[in-house]
């Protein structure tokens, strides 16, 4: 069965959702604060109606933050308790599995980062797999 995965970059690293988990990719639009969240948290958003919680990709996964560019979005993944958002560099393209060779990660790199799934690998790119709902597990059962 043919896969299909969004890629985005977070520096210089990219990674790859699941394009059957992405509802849309936004430019950034305001958002709300929420008192006493996680500092990865950057608050809500109201998107077409719909509140939707939206966290610093970059924040959560330990990365540096930085200022928002025109490249800056925010992927709106449909997760196992309603949609979220996590704000990424950049969303780059679609890449199908027919292009990618995917292994899955050692041990010890599933330890480190339980939101990884496989490392997918191209002629000319390497990317990270996630599983979104592990990113927000936190946040959802806290």
């Amino acid at each position: 069965m043919e896969q299909k995965w969004v890629v985005f970059q977070l520096e210089e690293n990219a990674y790859g959702i699941d394009v059957q988990s992405v509802r849309s990719i936004e430019r950034l639009i305001p958002i709300t604060r929420i008192p006493n969240a996680a500092s990865y948290v950057k608050g809500v958003i109201n998107l077409r109606g719909v509140v939707t919680p939206v966290i610093d990709l970059r924040a959560r996964l330990g990365f540096e933050t930085v200022e928002e560019t025109e490249e800056t979005r925010i992927i709106i993944a449909t997760l196992e308790h309603g949609d979220a958002g996590f704000i990424v560099d950049r969303a780059n393209e679609v890449v199908e599995s027919t292009d990618v060779r995917i292994e899955p990660l050692s041990e010890q790199k599933q330890e480190d980062a339980s939101y990884l799934t496989a490392v997918a690998k191209g002629e000319q790119q390497l990317f990270s797999l996630i599983e979104p709902n592990r990113l927000f597990e936190d946040i959802v059962h806290a």
